[in-house]
């Protein structure tokens, strides 16, 4: 009996994948489960849709990806934070001040996307990754500055 896999499936497939199992195993558990619909023609041509659409999409999402590193480039932010007199920060520079400083360059990228090579803990420069897709991280570089 060939199933289409609607869903992950361990041991099996992954979703959209067309397999080949026993009959009762797929009539009675992936069916009623909802894990998985039959391989007929008409299923097959709107998986197939579906794939190619999903895939149109993905190249989409990671070309704007890249718009925003291409952007971004080489730029160096300024963070203001309350310093001590041996240039220690006070508090601490959160990815939250990062993103807002980007949003002030007119870039837009979601803080949980931030993540920081080192913690800034004094005045100076620093890199953070950006994770702007699964195939495309940016390095921005960003100085610590006393208020």
């Amino acid at each position: 009996m060939e199933v289409i896999l609607k869903d992950h499936v361990k041991g099996l497939g992954e979703k959209n994948d067309i397999v080949t199992v026993k009959p009762g195993y797929g009539r009675n558990y992936l069916l009623p489960q909802g894990l998985a619909i039959l391989a007929d023609k008409s299923n097959k041509k709107i998986v197939a849709e579906n794939v190619r659409q999903a895939a149109h999409k993905a190249d989409k999402i990671q070309g704007d990806a890249q718009a925003i590193a291409d952007k971004i480039g080489d730029m160096v932010l300024e963070i203001p934070a309350k310093v001590g007199e041996t240039g220690k920060i006070f508090g601490r520079v959160t990815t939250l001040q990062l993103a807002d400083a980007l949003a002030s360059k007119g870039i837009e990228v979601e803080r949980k996307r931030i993540s920081f090579d080192q913690e800034p803990s004094t005045a100076g420069e620093y890199t953070a990754t950006l994770n702007l897709h699964k195939e495309v991280k940016h390095q921005v570089r960003f100085n610590v500055v006393a208020e």
